[in-house]
């Protein structure tokens, strides 16, 4: 895991930097893995707000974030279940943890649908009211 920790600051500088980011979950001192959401302090979470899904998947494919990715077994055992989910949310709003969990519980209860999805099968945005 010492070299995920690492890697840390590194990665979400280049995700912060990235076209489309908004906002990702961190604590006063800019650590994501510092946030206990889930009973099982060994399960980290990570969410972040992206103008696309086609934003996002530039981040996770198409920098240096695809080298985590590959090495992401070496530092995680298989969660077995959907750990990401995405969703729609209304420009200039930042969801909560507990909207997070919510979420992923419906798309690892269901098939992707509107409220949860993944990058593979994608919705379109909701019409937003004026």
């Amino acid at each position: 895991m010492q070299d995920f920790v690492d890697g840390l600051v590194t990665i979400n500088a280049v995700a912060d930097a990235s076209p489309g980011f908004i906002w990702r979950l961190k604590d006063d001192s800019g650590d994501a893995t510092a946030v206990q959401a889930l009973a099982d302090e060994t399960i980290l979470i990570n969410m972040s707000v992206w103008a696309s899904p086609d934003a996002l998947k530039d981040f996770v494919y198409g920098s240096e974030h695809l080298q985590y990715l590959r090495n992401k077994k070496k530092w995680f055992a298989p969660y077995g279940v959907p750990n990401l989910v995405l969703w729609w949310v209304k420009r200039m709003y930042i969801p909560t943890v507990a909207e997070g969990k919510e979420r992923l519980h419906i798309l690892t209860s269901n098939e992707p649908c509107p409220e949860a999805f993944n990058l593979a099968t994608v919705f379109m945005p909701p019409v937003e009211d004026e």
